[in-house]
């Protein structure tokens, strides 16, 4: 099992979902993507991801994940070595949450934050866990809620209710 970092705080979702505490990891899901992808060298995940927050639809949120296994290196350029990577995190949440705990409920600005922040950290290096799989096991769970759970317009992005 690859170390999942834990921060010794769950968050509890009222679902019956649980996840590590966020507090203290920054909130990505409030960054100005468009500008953050500028910052970046017109950064094509970022930008993409600007694109689904905008759109808000399931085609843009699959355009995502397409620019990352094609950008990415970690991947390849291979939809199923994402797939696999992202196993791998699916695996190693259910020895520590339980098997589709994450089916349970969480919050889909919940997936896209922590997406971001795994995304950012995996461009820059950090191997402090496998941030590439961790995105990827999040952007699959941000697709099967947007999926699954009816999720009114407004709660897709915190921005929108502030």
């Amino acid at each position: 099992m690859a170390e999942l970092i834990d921060s010794g705080k769950k968050r509890d979702f009222g679902t019956g979902a649980h996840r590590d505490a966020a507090e203290g990891k920054g909130r990505c899901d409030l960054l100005p993507l468009y500008e953050a992808a500028l910052v970046l060298d017109n950064d094509p995940v970022l930008l993409a991801m600007e694109k689904f927050y905008q759109k808000r639809n399931i085609c843009c949120l699959l355009d995502v994940i397409s620019v990352a296994v094609k950008t990415m290196p970690h991947f390849g350029g291979s939809g199923a070595t994402f797939l696999l990577e992202a196993s791998h995190q699916y695996e190693d949440g259910a020895k520590k949450y339980g098997e589709n705990n994450w089916k349970n409920g969480i919050p889909l600005d919940v997936y896209i934050d922590s997406g971001v922040r795994h995304y950012l950290k995996a461009i820059r290096g950090d191997a402090d866990e496998p941030h590439h799989r961790a995105f990827a096991w999040n952007m699959l769970g941000a697709l099967w809620t947007l999926r699954h759970s009816g999720v009114n317009e407004k709660k897709l992005d915190n921005r929108a209710n502030h």
